[in-house]
């Protein structure tokens, strides 16, 4: 096993798997923080690189392993970044032996670097909620709600509280701020193309470069790995006079015991506090729906 402990985080490498917990340091993001500690597993990598003069490590994961990289775009930087790590020059021999510890390990799997069509990573868990620039969006596994603030635009307010369910969703993005340019987290809705600025789209958030701004690519890669792999395969057509038949129905959906055990989460979550009274009301009801 190979580890390597910072003040910005902790990495570990077992030889399946990479575990990274961000550090306690005032310079470690938000982001980062509230994420928590992140299992990679090796068959997500594409490589790992260690660099003295830039005085950090970085992880390079295989494309379309992971729905925050998807839903982000590549566009979360230091100290935002879940997968760099910076190396303080006591512990560079450390981190070179780490580096070459999971190349190794790369190559004695032949493990490809080319991108996948499903997800490796299984995105923020949820219910999760995020209040930054004109709206609070929340997110319970099975649909958005965006709860407009008094920064929101008149006219983008006047339509009340948007409820997007995640079938009705195409494609999530998120765009930090940058320079004069606001950013926005924007949710493509089926039969609702818009053009408009985030300002005054009501399926997007705008975004001002805050401190709390970033918190809302959580939501974005929630819903994310709940959409379609951008890469996956389309099915094939049915034959002409075929009847379809029905598939397997999802586990997840019809385990009974599963989400009785996602309850009993949803009330430790609600009694430490980690969710309010109303998150924990709205995850509850998405769940008791989906036993009946």
């Amino acid at each position: 096993m190979a580890e390597i402990l910072q003040k910005d985080g902790t990495w570990v490498f077992d030889g399946d798997a990479l575990r990274l917990t961000p550090g306690r340091d005032k310079n470690v993001g938000l982001l980062r923080r509230t994420l928590g500690e992140l299992v990679v597993p090796l068959g997500a990598l594409a490589g790992v690189s260690f660099e003295q003069g830039k005085k950090s490590g970085r992880l390079r994961l295989r494309d379309g392993a992971d729905p925050l990289l998807q839903a982000t775009g590549g566009r979360l930087t230091e100290p935002h970044d879940p997968y760099q790590l910076v190396v303080e020059p006591d512990r560079y021999g450390v981190a070179e032996y780490f580096v070459e510890e999971v190349r190794n390990a790369l190559l004695l799997d032949q493990v490809p670097a080319d991108p996948v069509t499903g997800y490796l990573l299984p995105g923020p868990a949820v219910p999760l909620s995020a209040a930054a620039g004109d709206a609070t969006a929340s997110f319970d596994g099975e649909r958005v709600r965006l709860e407009w603030n008094w920064k929101t635009e008149d006219a983008k307010a006047a339509a009340g509280t948007r409820v997007l369910p995640v079938e009705d969703i195409l494609a999530v993005e998120w765009q930090p701020a940058a320079g004069l340019e606001n950013g926005y987290l924007r949710f493509t809705v089926r039969n609702a193309p818009t053009k408009q600025p985030p300002k005054y789209d009501p399926n997007a958030v705008e975004l001002w470069g805050f401190k709390k701004d970033p918190l809302m690519a959580l939501v974005a890669a929630a819903v994310q790995a709940r959409l379609p792999h951008p890469s996956a395969p389309a099915p094939a057509p049915a034959a002409a006079g075929a009847v379809p038949l029905p598939g397997p129905r999802p586990a997840a959906e019809d385990d009974h015991d599963a989400l009785l055990r996602r309850l009993r989460e949803l009330g430790e979550l609600h009694r430490s506090g980690v969710l309010t009274d109303d998150e924990f009301t709205m995850a509850k009801q998405a769940v008791l729906k989906r036993m009946q």
